[in-house]
């Protein structure tokens, strides 16, 4: 997608930020004058599309910092939790050289001989970039400094402190409006268009909104209403486009998948913006096919909290059956939210070219859950490794649009129905009903968000699980947790499947035992001593005990049974300091006037 020439080096330095020497303030080096490049919309498009950074199939990986997943990474929410974190030890994110990149850009397209429009266009998608970058900065770090030009090695800007975070998100705010306003629909594919530029927009504004509204430790509550009224006139914006829709093609049982399973976005109106491969044309070098990181027990594994948040199939609550919280494997799957096995890997789910039925692996650390969402069933490396990952999809429109009117307690039953309840119809789900959902308040979720107070309190709980479970796997839940002020869910060890003690199990649903549970006393038998079931098939061994031991399986309560338990580190959320990051203290040193916030050292 990235078509650069020697010219685009005008622009596209990579700047180290390792020192303040190389911070924002290089001049392009050995390149060709800004006079000389900037002169057509061809320069302009090459430089735009060289800025070009877009989500990948990896996305599916993004779970790991939340309580989605349980993860052997070394992910650094969770070091933070397990340790004694400063500004020596969390140094990452205080990276600067895209953002001249694009203000490189900004400085110089004027001078290209092309009309205002052409100029308006290419200058929304550097401002879009902009916002984009500064997004990643506010969420990390609040308060960064504010910069809207190049820099010269001699400006006093280079050693500022910080700005406020009302003035860098209202700077966001106005980048987002002004490509809101110029930005052309008719792009070339995978590249934001207008309806792109309104999604992050959106996107960006609920975030703000929310996270003021639930972080008194900003002093910003009072203004969180006007970003929730940004996210909806950019939703509203793309809803009357009639452009998209919700994509039902394949019914209840496999729209939902087919969405995260396709090769051409293009035939799906759900996607606004793809990132597509084509693992052809780039000779084998696309990157997408993650299918051996995504699917087993390479390194994350989805949680028993994400599996008990869906619904059962009629609407009712999974967590108010009578013994829930004992159901096995295959129990845990009966008539639930058809989106559940459309994202897990389900008893009897199969692998593609195997004959028999998948059954669980499991492993020290991983919960025996198994993700299909962003794994793509084929033995095909061409295809799997063709697949497009949809950085913008219809269906969160229609949840910003929800979330921001719930929180603004202006929602109705039409606009549940034209929005939440379009995902659901997708899934084959009843709709939500607003009386029954704020009279029938889920304690679960409530003890999750005890921050909600609302005259629509349960509704928004409803909006929350419903965000989770349709973006289940893509990458949000972390940031979805730490703009509901949240954290401290993530203290809690993420668990896996429960198993009453040792002995036989079925695994795919046929009532025929697929593995046994032995005590960590015992030796896994020879191949050709181990017990075969019913249909000659010889049983997975796995040696059963508590945290710690010589097994190959964590059981809480070890021999006696319990939930698989994937680590015992004591977590410890810090509120407010771990929903931001310290400035990395070598840049401190460098610079005296950027201070630490929220308690940071």
């Amino acid at each position: 997608m990235k078509k650069i020439t020697k010219y685009i080096a005008v622009g596209l330095l990579i700047i180290s930020s390792s020192c303040k020497k190389g911070f924002l303030d290089r001049y392009p080096q050995d390149t060709i004058s800004p006079e000389l490049f900037f002169q057509s919309e061809t320069d302009l498009s090459l430089y735009i599309n060289g800025l070009l950074d877009l989500p990948g199939t990896w996305q599916y990986l993004g779970d790991q910092s939340s309580d989605n997943t349980a993860t052997t990474g070394s992910i650094e929410i969770k070091n933070m939790m397990i340790g004694t974190p400063t500004s020596q030890t969390i140094t990452g994110g205080w990276d600067w050289g895209r953002l001249r990149n694009i203000n490189y850009f900004l400085d110089n397209y004027n001078k290209a001989a092309v009309t205002q429009e052409v100029k308006d266009h290419y200058a929304g998608l550097a401002r879009y970039y902009r916002a984009a970058f500064y997004f990643a900065k506010i969420s990390r770090f609040s308060d960064v400094p504010w910069y809207g030009k190049t820099l010269l090695p001699e400006d006093p800007a280079l050693y500022k402190g910080r700005d406020p975070r009302a003035l860098v998100v209202d700077s966001m705010m106005a980048d987002l409006s002004f490509a809101a306003s110029h930005v052309r629909e008719k792009v070339p594919v995978g590249t934001p268009n207008i309806w792109a530029v309104k999604m992050l927009f959106a996107r960006i504004a609920l975030y703000e909104g929310t996270y003021r509204k639930y972080h008194p430790e900003l002093n910003l509550q009072p203004t969180a209403e006007r970003f929730l009224d940004s996210a909806l006139t950019q939703t509203r914006d793309i809803m009357a486009s009639a452009k998209f829709a919700i994509y039902t093609d394949q019914g209840a049982s496999k729209s939902y998948a087919a969405l995260f399973a396709s090769q051409d976005a293009s035939k799906i109106k759900e996607i606004i913006l793809a990132n597509s491969s084509d693992y052809a044309k780039s000779n084998g070098s696309s990157n997408s096919n993650i299918n051996s990181y995504v699917f087993g027990d390479y390194e994350q594994s989805p949680s028993r909290d994400l599996i008990q948040t869906y619904l059962m199939q009629d609407g009712t609550r999974f967590t108010d059956i009578p013994g829930y919280d004992k159901f096995q494997f295959t129990q845990e799957f009966v008539n639930r939210d058809p989106r559940m096995v459309q994202t897990l890997a389900y008893p009897g789910f199969k692998r593609a070219n195997d004959t028999r039925p998948y059954i669980q692996r499991l492993n020290k650390n991983f919960t025996g859950y198994h993700q299909v969402k962003g794994y793509f069933n084929t033995t095909d490396n061409v295809v799997a490794g063709s697949m497009f990952f949809p950085v913008y999809r219809y269906a969160e429109t229609l949840l910003i649009y929800a979330e921001a009117l719930a929180e603004k307690e202006k929602l109705t039953q039409s606009d549940l129905d034209k929005s939440i309840n379009l995902l659901r119809a997708r899934a084959g789900m009843p709709p939500i009903d607003m009386v029954t959902s704020n009279a029938n308040i889920d304690p679960v979720l409530a003890s999750q968000y005890p921050d909600v107070n609302s005259s629509l309190k349960g509704t928004i709980l409803e909006i929350r699980r419903e965000r989770r479970v349709e973006l289940a796997l893509e990458g949000y839940r972390y940031d979805d947790l730490m703009r509901w002020h949240a954290g401290k869910l993530l203290q809690k060890i993420p668990e896996g499947m429960y198993f009453p003690g040792l002995g036989k199990y079925d695994m795919t649903g046929d009532g025929i035992p697929d593995i046994i549970l032995i005590d960590k006393s015992q030796d896994i038998p020879a191949e050709g001593n181990k017990e075969k079931n019913s249909l000659n098939i010889t049983l997975d061994y796995y040696k059963a005990g508590s945290f710690g031991d010589d097994v190959t399986v964590y059981l809480k309560n070890g021999a006696a049974g319990g939930n698989i338990v994937t680590e015992t580190n004591t977590r410890n959320f810090q509120e407010p300091k771990f929903y931001y990051r310290p400035v990395p203290n070598t840049q401190v040193v460098l610079n005296p006037n950027l201070k630490q916030i929220f308690g940071w050292e």
